[in-house]
């Protein structure tokens, strides 16, 4: 049995600018707490078939070490949960750019933000393959 492995890598992250003005801009977006996630189909061949952005508000977290814990703890719960939203971006053939964007003034623990990423991704899952159809 192979094992997998859960990695995030350069090609998977959102650094185009034009993408990210597109992103948010044109895309789509809901609230599932702890993130407010937006989203945008694109048209790139030669990328992941998901982009992800995280982003934490300066405004709300003034310290850069907290921001930077609060981002650490999100990229980690979506490297380890990702599997499933991509393997059904592939089995659609789409392509797509994401933004979690951090909501609590608080800083919440592990689980917590987890249980919100994993709850995001579902309905970034379902929304994307009700728009295909």
């Amino acid at each position: 049995m192979e094992q997998q492995r859960f990695t995030l890598k350069k090609n998977e992250r959102l650094c185009s600018r034009t993408t990210i003005q597109e992103l948010f801009t044109k895309g789509q977006s809901f609230v599932k707490y702890p993130f407010r996630v937006s989203y945008l189909r694109v048209d790139a061949e030669d990328t992941a078939n998901a982009q992800v952005l995280i982003s934490v508000s300066k405004k709300r977290f003034k310290r850069a070490y907290k921001r930077n814990r609060l981002k650490r703890l999100s990229r980690e719960a979506y490297r380890l949960n990702k599997t499933e939203f991509i393997t059904s971006l592939q089995k659609n053939g789409l392509n797509i750019a994401v933004a979690f964007i951090y909501l609590p003034t608080e800083i919440l623990d592990y689980a917590s933000v987890e249980k919100g990423m994993k709850k995001a991704l579902n309905k970034l899952i379902k929304d994307t393959c009700r728009e295909k159809e």
